[in-house]
């Protein structure tokens, strides 16, 4: 909130005939209905272009569309797997990061610092180039590796200020009913702090989907590596990357949709709770 007394004094005028002005984040937010609506221009738009096109021109977007469909699949395996990865190692070093165990708290803290200073770009060489072959780690495990790291470090963070978010009279309580903390923590403060952390999880995940695309330089087919491989060898850039960046815009709008249904829901149902 910004109240607008002291500029009022600096011109002379008294506090009290100036109006207050109250901000907070959901003025600089559009309203849902416009949101709602910019999300159906932009969705539905880029489904009818993606399907006007090889009507238009069946050449070659029809080729184009024929030839990426296995990058897709493999697209949302690395996406999915990583996402699963990601979410037990952030799940683990959130918890670490609030450990009175010292060590176990140094050890988080420093996974999520490095981590999150480190570009994902250099994660996926390093563990491809570096670590791949000592590992004996092939170019779709090395992709899985670098996201379900990077990303756990993000995810870290959501869990750990979700978990704090959680009041602590409630761990007082649980431990003076005879739980230990490790049992209080699961039964308790986990099972409340999921419904904190679903949003930002679901953003994360967007994020994830499209950061992915990055893994095509470690010799994984996803699907820009199929749109590339297409253009270079008809030498249908434009074409090749507009069905690919199509593709990608529908997934990352579906989705955000997703989320935003589920924050509505949750929403929803914390205010019939109370």
């Amino acid at each position: 909130m910004a109240e607008t007394n002291a500029k009022a004094k600096a011109q002379g005028k008294p506090a009290a005939d100036v109006p207050l002005v109250h901000l907070n984040e959901s003025s600089l937010i559009p309203g849902d209905k416009e949101t709602l609506a910019a999300w159906k221009i932009a969705f539905f738009g880029a489904i009818a272009l993606t399907v006007a096109l090889p009507i238009l021109k069946p050449s070659p977007y029809r080729e184009i569309l024929a030839f990426v469909p296995d990058g897709l699949a493999a697209t949302f395996t690395v996406t999915l797997a990583s996402v699963f990865l990601a979410l037990v190692l952030g799940l683990l070093a959130g918890i670490g990061r609030i450990a009175q165990t010292t060590v176990i708290n140094r050890i988080a803290t420093v996974y999520v610092e490095v981590v999150r200073g480190i570009p994902l770009l250099v994660q996926l060489f390093y563990i491809y180039y570096a670590l791949g072959p000592l590992l004996h780690l092939n170019g779709f495990m090395s992709a899985i590796a670098a996201l379900s790291i990077c990303y756990g470090a993000y995810l870290a963070e959501i869990f750990r200020a979700g978990i704090q978010s959680i009041p602590k009279g409630q761990m007082e309580a649980a431990l003076a009913l005879g739980m230990s903390r490790t049992q209080a923590l699961w039964k308790i403060i986990l099972p409340q702090t999921v419904r904190v952390v679903l949003p930002p999880i679901g953003n994360e995940f967007i994020a994830l989907l499209k950061d992915s695309s990055l893994v095509s330089i470690l010799a994984v087919s996803d699907l820009l590596r199929r749109g590339r491989e297409f253009a270079s060898t008809t030498f249908n850039y434009l074409e090749a990357y507009t069905v690919v960046a199509l593709i990608y815009l529908i997934m990352t709008l579906f989705f955000s949709r997703l989320v935003g249904l589920m924050e509505e829901r949750l929403r929803t149902h914390g205010r019939t709770n109370h």
